[in-house]
């Protein structure tokens, strides 16, 4: 087996909760162990924001607010980002490598896009489809090759569960700290 170039993976996720969006950033090694680990606080937009941002919201904050944000105050560079959030796919347009989004297995938006030209992996394993930005068909072709490498050993789903699991604890620290 031919050995694999040592690839930096970043994993995004933005929950929008009851106090607003939040977002866990994890970059691993090729292998999965990470190598940093990053949260943002909670943003919540305001009414005069929801109206002017209107249907640009969502991308807003997942994407340049909270994404960019993120990916900028870590120390370690990733070659690839993938995410289980659909607006943060605008964060392409901030960054210079390939950003994908993972789409749940449920996911009209994500089977809607299954079979256009964004479509870097089919659906499989209890997940939907790897899909890339509209804007850079030129990361299908990247991302695919990316990816083949490192097959069976990397599954993109899973490192989310990490995120959310961390952000639990995260939390629970932080409550503590507080009394």
């Amino acid at each position: 087996m031919a050995a694999t170039a040592p690839i930096n993976l970043g994993f995004l996720t933005v929950l929008h909760e009851a106090n607003g969006y939040l977002g866990g950033y994890l970059v691993t090694n090729n292998w999965g162990r990470p190598l940093e680990f990053r949260l943002s606080t909670a943003v919540q937009p305001n009414r005069v924001q929801q109206i002017l941002y209107a249907g640009t919201l969502k991308a807003y904050l997942c994407a340049d607010l909270i994404g960019k944000t993120l990916v900028d105050r870590t120390s370690v560079a990733a070659q690839l980002l993938v995410t289980d959030t659909e607006a943060v796919l605008e964060l392409r347009q901030r960054v210079e490598v390939p950003v994908v989004w993972v789409a749940s297995p449920g996911d009209l938006a994500g089977q809607a896009r299954a079979n256009t030209e964004m479509c870097v992996e089919a659906a499989r394993r209890g997940r939907g489809p790897v899909l890339a930005h509209p804007r850079f068909p030129g990361d299908v072709l990247v991302v695919r090759e990316l990816l083949a490498s490192l097959e069976g050993i990397v599954d993109l789903g899973e490192p989310f569960a990490r995120i959310r699991e961390a952000i639990t604890e995260a939390r629970k620290l932080g409550a503590a700290t507080r009394n």
